[in-house]
């Protein structure tokens, strides 16, 4: 056994030994009956394990390292500002110039009358953040019941209390006595599996919308303080809006004075080609949740981008009761702050919206034109560099398969065996992508074509099988 391999063997017995990882089989992984592999480096939009096997990063870490790996100029203002300052609380008035810049660059980027930033490290921090800020508004407006927030099925907030209350994925609520009940959730805006056979895509987002406004009124909309959705749904599906939907959305959210927090956690930063997601759909949101993208996560950092209206009753709040009791001792970290900052800076110098523009629309078509059409391909969809591939028995009649053959995480396990890596979605058969916004047309080309063998792989396999 060559000297990486004996190290790759001993850090797999660590790792099953001693790491609590996320969303895994706990019991399989101890055993070593699940896949194990040790990540050893990065460049571009290519990984690299332990045993030298390279693989393109079709889902940017997790839809998170939009600027790529290596970038040396993310990676230096790390080490200046480590070296000069890497930790000062933002306590009590007290702050840094990175978090000071950093606010402004953010503020500024989103615009649409927003007036301050709270930062954290995770998007499930930042919409606690949201949600705690939502009660402190209402309690200070005089209204104590109005406090229920409502989320869609198949949304993705996070895995706290809270925010994994908000998400809609029975996956994140199973024995965790979760929901909580001040959420309640409506439905999921998905016109392929949601829409009647001849139900327009304008008529389905009225539909939604009725549909809100039948759980704000059966509610009680004194109760109803916020409604929470990502512009494009993510860990659900990879899920664009149907047309007209969050303008629908919007009226009757106006209609009963409540609140909207756009989790732009997947969509901020160019994902689709606007600089948010909020400002592709025309959504006019007193809260945004950002993550991932502000960083390209090579720090954690979070924000809840707050909206005047809301900002004016916070101060107004403080000036009646002094601070507001909320913190976190990372919050407006220095060092994360300084990561995000030079992020920000490349993503102007690359002219990354400009490009994401250029190379979304050929991603689709080619997608379009290799997988619409196979036997056991239900849908294609996407926008910007966000792209999903939905597998069903039936496509026509959109009859899906039976969850325990596992078919979307079989097209992952081969289309990983083409060098390429997509996500299996944990709702449904569905391929994921969110590759590093840096991504060429080549490129492109090298995950089309690998999907495209490993949809093929999978059909022929559940053939053989006699499991279709």
């Amino acid at each position: 056994m060559s000297l990486i391999n004996l190290g790759t063997t001993q850090i797999q017995e660590k790792d099953r030994n001693y790491v609590f990882h996320p969303s895994t089989h706990l019991a399989k992984h101890s055993r070593g009956e699940t896949p194990n592999r040790i990540m050893a480096g990065a460049a571009g939009v290519y990984l690299w394990d332990t045993e030298g096997r390279k693989s393109l990063d079709g889902f940017g870490g997790l839809y998170c390292v939009n600027m790529g790996y290596g970038v040396s100029e993310i990676a230096d203002a790390i080490s200046r500002q480590a070296h000069e300052l890497p930790f000062a609380h933002v306590y009590a008035s007290q702050s840094t110039a990175p978090v000071a810049r950093l606010a402004e660059a953010v503020v500024e980027y989103f615009g649409q009358n927003m007036r301050r930033v709270y930062f954290g490290l995770s998007g499930s921090d930042a919409n606690e953040t949201n949600i705690k800020l939502v009660w402190y508004y209402n309690n200070i407006l005089g209204r104590p019941e109005k406090k229920k927030i409502i989320s869609r099925h198949r949304g993705y907030h996070g895995s706290g209390l809270v925010t994994g209350s908000l998400t809609g994925l029975p996956f994140f609520h199973d024995f965790f006595d979760l929901p909580l009940n001040v959420v309640r959730h409506t439905t999921t805006p998905h016109y392929y599996r949601q829409a009647a056979k001849d139900e327009s895509e304008e008529d389905f987002s009225k539909r939604c919308a009725r549909d809100l406004e039948e759980l704000i009124l059966a509610e009680g909309p004194d109760t109803v303080a916020a409604f929470i959705g990502e512009p494009v749904l993510g860990t659900g599906g990879i899920v664009p809006p149907p047309k007209g939907y969050w303008s629908a959305i919007q009226e009757v959210l106006d209609k009963y004075d409540i609140l909207l927090i756009a989790d732009e956690v997947v969509c901020g930063f160019a994902r689709t080609g606007e600089k948010f997601g909020s400002h592709l759909y025309g959504m006019r949101p007193d809260f945004v949740t950002i993550a991932k993208g502000i960083s390209s996560a090579y720090l954690p950092i979070s924000g809840s981008i707050i909206g005047e209206r809301v900002w004016s009753v916070l101060e107004r709040g403080t000036e009646k009761h002094g601070p507001l009791g909320h913190g976190w001792t990372y919050s407006g970290h220095t060092l994360c702050a300084a990561a995000a900052l030079a992020n920000l800076q490349v993503m102007q110098e690359r002219n990354i919206l400009d490009h994401v523009r250029d190379v979304g629309p050929y991603w689709h078509g080619r997608m379009k034109a290799e997988l619409e059409g196979h036997p056991i391909v239900g849908e294609v969809r996407g926008v910007g560099i966000l792209s999903a591939v939905e597998l069903m028995r039936n496509p026509k009649e959109r009859i899906p398969f039976e969850p325990t053959l596992q078919v979307g995480v079989r097209a992952a396990a081969a289309l990983l065996e083409n060098g390429v890596i997509a996500r299996a979605m944990p709702h449904a058969d569905t391929l994921g992508y969110a590759p590093p916004l840096i991504i060429t047309r080549a490129e492109i080309d090298i995950i089309v074509d690998a999907t495209a063998r490993a949809v093929e792989t999978t059909y022929r396999s559940l053939k053989t099988e006699g499991a279709i």
